[in-house]
C-alpha cells in the first residue's frame, strides 16, 4: 500500500499540563489513517478524565441540563475521554436533573453524596452510611441543637424539610428544601446579606468541635454535614486505580468554604472554576481546542 496523500495533524494540547491528543484529518474518506484516528481516540480516552458537579455547572440550580450540553458531552467529548458526575445530592436527584437513570450509563462514572454512592458503566461499586459511622446519639444530639438554633431564627419566610438526612451527609436548610423556587432565590439573596448559613456553620463548629465533622455551604437554601474526608475528594478513591493522566475537575463553588473547593483545590485534579453551564462548555471547548 502507498503512502497517504497530504494530511493535516492536529495537536490538542492542555494548557495545564500538556496533554496531547493526535487527531489526523486525511484529504480524503476512505484514507487508512481513519481506522488509526479511531484507535487514538479510544486510547486517548483512558488517559485523562472529566468530573463535572452537576447544580451551576452542568445545570442552572434544581434545573434539568439542557439538551445541547447534553449532546455535546455525549457526542463530542465522551468519545475523547472518561466522563463523569460527582454531586452532594443523592443518586435520585442527580438523576432527575441529568434526564432520568440513564445517566448511570451515559456517564462513565457517577458519584452521587461526593462519592459515597458510586457508579461505574452502569455498576454499583459501593456505598458508604453516615449513621454507623457517627453513631445515632451523637447524631441525635447535633439534629436537636440545629433544630433548635433554627427556630431562633427569623427569614422572610420558611417552609418544611429543615434537616434531610443522607447516606453521607447531613444537609441544612433554614427555610427548608419545601420552598418554592421564588423563596428560594428570596433566600439566597438574603443569606448574601445577612450569612445567616455562615454564621449558622461557625455556631455548629463551636458547639461540636470533637465531632470531626466538615461544613461545606453550597447551592443556594442549604449547607452539607458530613464527617472530615466525606467531601467531593472521597469520590478520588474511586478512579485511583484508573491511572488517569490527568483529572480535571469543573465546579462553580471552589471558594474556600464552598463544596466544590476541597477537590477543586487537591494536588490529584486540574480545578476548572465556572460559572454557568455555558461556561462549563466553554472551558471544556478550550481544553480540547473544540
Amino acid at each position: 500500500m502507498g503512502k497517504p496523500s497530504k494530511m493535516a495533524l492536529n495537536v490538542i494540547r492542555s494548557t495545564s499540563r500538556g496533554l496531547l491528543i493526535p487527531r489526523f484529518k486525511p484529504t480524503h474518506l476512505n484514507s487508512p489513517l481513519k481506522g488509526l484516528n479511531s484507535f487514538l481516540a479510544t486510547m486517548a480516552k483512558r488517559n485523562i478524565l472529566l468530573l463535572f458537579d452537576v447544580d451551576g455547572t452542568l445545570t442552572v440550580p434544581q434545573k434539568v441540563i439542557e439538551p445541547g450540553l447534553e449532546k455535546f458531552l455525549l457526542s463530542e467529548i465522551k468519545s475523547k475521554c472518561t466522563i463523569g458526575i460527582v454531586g452532594g445530592s443523592d443518586l435520585k436527584k442527580i438523576a432527575h436533573q441529568m434526564g432520568g437513570d440513564k445517566v448511570l450509563t451515559n456517564f462513565d462514572y457517577v458519584f452521587a453524596e461526593n462519592g459515597l454512592i458510586a457508579y461505574k458503566n452502569g455498576s454499583f461499586l459501593g456505598k458508604q452510611n453516615i449513621q454507623d459511622y457517627i453513631g445515632e446519639n451523637k447524631l441525635q444530639v447535633f439534629i436537636n441543637y440545629a433544630l433548635k438554633y433554627m427556630s431562633n431564627i427569623t427569614l422572610p419566610c420558611k417552609r418544611g424539610t429543615f434537616i434531610e438526612f443522607r447516606t453521607g451527609l447531613i444537609n441544612v436548610s433554614p427555610v427548608g428544601r419545601s420552598c418554592s423556587q421564588e423563596e428560594r432565590e428570596e433566600f439566597e439573596l438574603f443569606d448574601k446579606e445577612n450569612k445567616i448559613r455562615e454564621k449558622f456553620v461557625k455556631s455548629l463548629q463551636e458547639k461540636f468541635p470533637d465531632l470531626g465533622l466538615v461544613f461545606s455551604i453550597g447551592g443556594q437554601i442549604s449547607f452539607d454535614v458530613y464527617p472530615k474526608g466525606w467531601d467531593k475528594t472521597y469520590c478520588l478513591r474511586h478512579v485511583h486505580d484508573e491511572q488517569f493522566d490527568e483529572i480535571h475537575f469543573f465546579g462553580d463553588k471552589t471558594s474556600p468554604g464552598g463544596n466544590d473547593h476541597t477537590i477543586y483545590n487537591d494536588p490529584r485534579t486540574i480545578g476548572h472554576t465556572v460559572t454557568s453551564p455555558e461556561d462549563t462548555r466553554k472551558q471544556v471547548e478550550e481544553l480540547f481546542k473544540l
